[in-house]
């Protein structure tokens, strides 16, 4: 993959260029809910995990990941809700 050449989308078309930044914008929005979803991931196995030496969760741990996690997404549903009314 190469470097955006600004000259190169300055030349669009002014539907090409829309198109061009909602894609850059869609992209950046994935970009961020993986990161969110990837430090909140982390901060559930740091709270629920208590031994990866078995290489199992216990049934406590289990359940505390999937509550965790559980809650991280209906976060961000909410969020997501809240954001899409407030564009209408």
């Amino acid at each position: 993959m190469s470097d955006i050449d600004v000259s190169q989308i300055q030349q669009l078309d002014d539907d090409s260029k829309k198109e061009v930044a909602n894609f850059i914008q869609q992209q950046t929005s994935k970009a961020k809910i993986q990161n969110s979803v990837t430090n909140f991931t982390d901060m559930c196995f740091k709270k629920c995990i208590n031994d990866v030496k078995g290489g199992n969760l216990d049934n406590e741990e289990q359940a505390c990941m999937s509550n965790c996690l559980n809650r991280f997404l209906d976060a961000n549903i909410k969020i997501v809700e809240m954001l899409q009314s407030l564009q209408k």
